[in-house]
């Protein structure tokens, strides 16, 4: 045997083990990354409709609704009727809440307007949710879509279908960007309200690796970038938001961001110039409070953010 390959076999002998360790090491980081952020951290409800109604006194008639979604699974959201044939309006929660965050603006939404609301907890998120895992806004869109196949399953009291075909949608962060990919496939939906929205999914995961670490690590991040790829079979979809805002046409759009300090105002300030029909697009920047922080905002505040949006929805879709 040629002493040059007796060296190689002895080489590959002595670094093998240590390559393999290094693997190992690897695959079992990012088997964790992806496990940890694809599990959000869940607290119980902030509010619920029963206690909303026993803070404020008159009863609030929001159902506790379920549905499937197009890939089998279950998705659940409180429902508030409107009039029938009236419009209808899904908020969409950021990474990490739930849907108890929305339920003070859904029911002034649809104190307003009678329309009817719907808003669900979003795959992986919520108490005991029945999907336990989320895609970060890749497969939320399509989930979206579903939820609007719901609505106009419903029927009114008079056998009349419950709403009609003008459907709004409002999203925060990984909701706003699950509200741009359901409305790209869906002429319905006519007017968006988008809340701090990220350039694409992969910005969402970053944003919760970092918060899982407590790093700021561009290798953990492309670990889980990775891993989640892997972890969804080839199905967590990318696709820039303004390459989804590039497709929508005649939609009315406000853009919401917080102030200087806020990380997702400049990608929602980009934003504005995707879109078309930049004329239907209406820019609210340098919020004090977002649709990140709502629940810790006093009642003043809360009103600020909540009219405006409110009424840009009563205005687009009637």
């Amino acid at each position: 045997m040629p002493s040059r390959l007796r060296s190689a076999r002895r080489l590959l002998k002595t670094f093998l083990p240590v390559v393999l360790i290094i693997l190992v090491v690897i695959i079992g980081v990012m088997g964790w990354l992806v496990y940890a952020i694809t599990r959000p951290p869940r607290k119980a409800y902030l509010v619920t409709p029963q206690t909303f109604s026993q803070l404020t006194g008159p009863n609030l008639k929001a159902n506790d609704e379920t549905w499937s979604n197009h890939d089998g699974t279950r998705a659940r959201g409180w429902l508030i009727r409107g009039a029938e044939g009236a419009p209808a309006v899904i908020l969409l929660h950021r990474y990490g809440t739930d849907r108890s965050w929305l339920l003070n603006l859904a029911v002034k939404l649809n104190e307003t307007t009678n329309f009817t609301v719907l808003w669900p907890d979003l795959r992986g998120h919520g108490e005991n949710p029945p999907v336990n895992w989320t895609m970060f806004g890749a497969v939320e869109g399509d989930d979206t879509l579903a939820a609007i196949d719901y609505l106009h399953s419903l029927k009114a009291p008079s056998g009349k279908p419950q709403i009609g075909s003008a459907i709004g949608l409002y999203g925060v962060e990984m909701g706003a960007y699950a509200a741009l990919d359901a409305a790209s496939h869906d002429p319905e939906v006519r007017v968006l309200a988008l809340d701090s929205v990220p350039v694409a999914p992969d910005e969402v995961i970053r944003e919760a690796t970092d918060a899982r670490t407590s790093t700021n690590s561009s290798l953990l991040r492309q670990f889980s970038h990775l891993g989640v790829k892997i972890y969804s079979f080839g199905k967590f979809n990318d696709t820039p938001s303004c390459e989804l805002a590039g497709t929508l046409t005649r939609r009315r759009v406000m853009l919401l961001s917080g102030e200087a300090n806020d990380p997702l105002r400049p990608s929602t300030l980009a934003l504005a110039n995707c879109f078309p029909d930049r004329g239907f697009v209406e820019l609210k920047t340098g919020l004090p409070v977002t649709g990140f922080n709502l629940p810790t905002s006093t009642g003043e505040q809360e009103e600020a953010y909540d009219r405006p949006v409110i009424d840009f929805f009563d205005k687009g879709l009637r």
